[in-house]
């Protein structure tokens, strides 16, 4: 896909997610006791749908508003780290923070504060940038941005007198669409809701009553792991697309990176039906990498980083683990390791791995200098997360050639190579295991 500039026009919140880790229960009630918790932030709502199309390649406006306050400026610096250019609409009141508690691989709890308060109208420079735009997603997540006069103003006149599309992802406490958007995507129960039918009615009714309603070109019916349902104005009848089963995973994330990939996907001659798939598909494989806990935004838009990534299980960490991992990060600016789960390494290794839980593997190896970020996987390769942080370089470590490697033709895809650092003898993880094993007890 060709890089576009994309301006997502919406509401933001700053996501935090803490975990840690869970050995034991609470005696008095069947909930993990979570020891050492950690948190990890990130730009939510629009926020994260702009970090998701940075880290595509595309070149990303953000047009929000934010509170004078640290979760704002927070946001600020996520937004930029990401590759994301923030213009900002002054709001009164507090910023949204959404802070899950997660365990045993999902939340178990959420706690919200913040408090949006009045929107003043959008600037200029903003307003510039959505009508220069190659498209444009709106990102509604119900805080006062679809309720901007001006905004609505140039968002119809898009709409009205160009073909750059435009795609309004609803929410319930939000405003309608503006007629003729491209393409609007609430999901089931919102689209129930919007269409004033029960939630018995299909997804079909719904997606054909709010084309006519919305007056919008389509209407997209999102149905989580069953796929979407898609209404056209000019079409005979909706079409049912399925979607992958990926099992049970957090589904946190997911929207965004169907609206953020449906919006790239329409530009130029695509057909709306072929953008939705390639959607579907996008959001599938989203989740099954660990969805929006386990993104890692990286800055692409600067031409002088470098991203590399390398991968494992680092069972038992060694001297030859912590060499590779070196030469790797030499070879760029920012280096991202991509470590199996505790369950992808039971099945390549075998029921008695990991040795080291997979909580004890990450921490040990984000406390070395030269890893800057450590991501989580549970399929037996790292095909999916390679597909979200598109690193420049792909480093593997031992005796292998180059076009021997599964994961070299995926990175070759978005112009990034693989190199193969030297194999260090007399490392292994499997021989310390069994030297150790051999080793008599006392």
């Amino acid at each position: 896909m060709m890089a576009i500039r994309m301006v997502v026009v919406g509401d933001v919140l700053l996501d935090v997610d803490v975990t840690g880790d869970v050995r034991r229960r609470l005696p008095e009630a069947d909930a993990p006791v979570i020891d050492r918790p950690r948190e990890r932030f990130r730009a939510g709502g629009a926020g994260l749908a702009a970090a998701l199309a940075a880290a595509d390649g595309h070149d990303v406006v953000l047009v929000t508003a934010l509170a004078a306050d640290a979760a704002g400026s927070r946001i600020h610096e996520l937004c930029r780290d990401a590759g994301v250019t923030v213009l900002a609409v002054p709001q009164d009141g507090s910023t949204p923070v959404k802070r899950r508690i997660i365990a045993d691989r999902g939340p178990v709890a959420r706690l919200d504060e913040g408090c949006c308060g009045s929107i003043e109208p959008v600037p200029f420079d903003a307003l510039d940038a959505i009508g220069s735009a190659d498209a444009v997603l709106f990102s509604d997540y119900g805080q006062g941005m679809s309720s901007v006069a001006n905004l609505r103003r140039a968002l119809s006149s898009v709409t009205a007198t160009t073909s750059t599309p435009v795609v309004w992802d609803p929410h319930p406490r939000g405003d309608i669409p503006v007629p003729g958007v491209r393409l609007a995507t609430p999901n089931r129960a919102e689209a129930a809701a919007f269409a004033g039918q029960t939630a018995d009615t299909g997804a079909s009714e719904h997606a054909t009553a709010l084309v006519e309603a919305w007056q919008a070109r389509a209407v997209c019916v999102t149905l989580g792991s069953e796929g979407a349902v898609l209404a056209e104005g000019e079409a005979a009848a909706p079409v049912e697309i399925s979607a992958r089963r990926v099992g049970r995973q957090d589904t946190c994330g997911a929207g965004d990176r169907f609206a953020a990939t449906v919006t790239a996907s329409l530009t130029g001659t695509t057909a709306t039906e072929a953008a939705v798939k390639t959607a579907v598909e996008a959001a599938g494989d989203f989740v099954a990498s660990g969805g929006a806990a386990a993104f890692t935004p990286v800055e692409r838009r600067s031409k002088d980083r470098t991203i590399v990534a390398t991968g494992g299980c680092f069972d038992l960490l060694h001297a030859g683990h912590v060499a590779t991992l070196q030469a790797a990060r030499r070879l760029g600016d920012r280096l991202i390791v991509c470590l199996n789960s505790d369950d992808s390494v039971r099945r390549l290794k075998g029921a008695d791995r990991p040795v080291v839980p997979e909580q004890d593997r990450a921490r040990m190896l984000a406390a070395l200098d030269c890893v800057d970020d450590v991501v989580l996987f549970d399929e037996d390769t790292p095909a999916h997360v390679l597909a979200e942080v598109r690193p420049d370089i792909w480093v593997k470590g031992g005796d292998y050639d180059e076009d021997s490697l599964p994961e070299s033709d995926l990175v070759a895809t978005w112009g990034g190579r693989t190199v193969v650092v030297p194999f260090h003898e007399g490392h292994s993880t499997t021989a310390l295991i069994e030297t150790a094993r051999a080793v008599p007890h006392r």
